[in-house]
């Protein structure tokens, strides 16, 4: 399963930006769909994920300003990230776990986008 990221970019703080992941190939099921950010000189962070039936989870840092949602008519998760912060500069990745058409799991990763906001 390949994942293709967009969205991103440079910002202000209190902005807003929106990255989308597109999951393209054979695959029965996809059981999570997440996003992970790192910051530099910082270890690899989830930031918010969408789990099968719906539920969501978000870092601390994020609540109440990121939004998750999926669209599994298009097989697509994107983040919605409001009041943006300095902090929140980081290359941010997708991040899709499921199970291919030959019921092997799968683990999936895009190739991150750059977010870089500015105070």
């Amino acid at each position: 399963v390949q994942l293709q990221a967009s969205g991103g970019g440079l910002a202000q703080a209190g902005d807003s930006l929106r990255l989308s992941c597109a999951a393209s190939g054979s695959f029965v099921s996809i059981n999570a769909m997440n996003w992970h950010r790192q910051a530099p000189g910082k270890q690899r962070e989830l930031v918010a994920q969408i789990i099968i039936g719906g539920r969501k989870n978000y870092a601390d840092s994020v609540k109440g300003r990121f939004t998750i949602s999926r669209d599994n008519a298009k097989n697509t998760v994107s983040l919605q990230m409001n009041s943006l912060k300095p902090e929140d500069t980081a290359v941010y990745y997708c991040n899709v776990v499921g199970v291919s058409s030959n019921y092997a799991g799968f683990n999936s990763w895009g190739q991150g986008t750059l977010v870089t906001v500015s105070s």
